[in-house]
């Protein structure tokens, strides 16, 4: 695994959830967009005060960044969604935000 590009492409992918286009988010957290797209496609690591604007910027918490839980295969992503549904059964408002949530990333699919 690049860890590298892996950073890079999380932060892309958080970059366009959220409606920034690499010119603006380098305009807001202050450096060129060439080095935005350095870091996006792995070639190079930000400094840690670039880190910190782009997760301010972007509303990300080190946890969503950092976290390799994506990396598991589809059956233990399936595992895990199925037990977080399980253990909502019981807590209707639970699992009304997990439909609520599950509905709006499945209608752009």
């Amino acid at each position: 695994m690049n860890i590298k590009k892996e950073l890079g492409e999380k932060i892309k992918r958080y970059r366009k959830m959220r409606g920034f286009t690499q010119e603006k988010l380098a305009e807001v957290i202050d450096i060129s967009s060439r080095n935005l797209s350095n870091i996006e496609l792995g070639l190079s690591y930000p400094k840690s005060e670039t880190v910190e604007k782009i997760m301010q910027t972007l509303n990300i918490t080190p946890q969503e960044l950092f976290s390799t839980d994506h990396l598991k295969s589809e059956d233990e992503l399936i595992k895990l969604i199925n037990q977080y549904i399980n253990n909502a059964k019981n807590n209707r408002k639970k699992l009304e935000q997990i439909y609520k949530i599950l509905r709006d990333l499945c209608e752009d699919v």
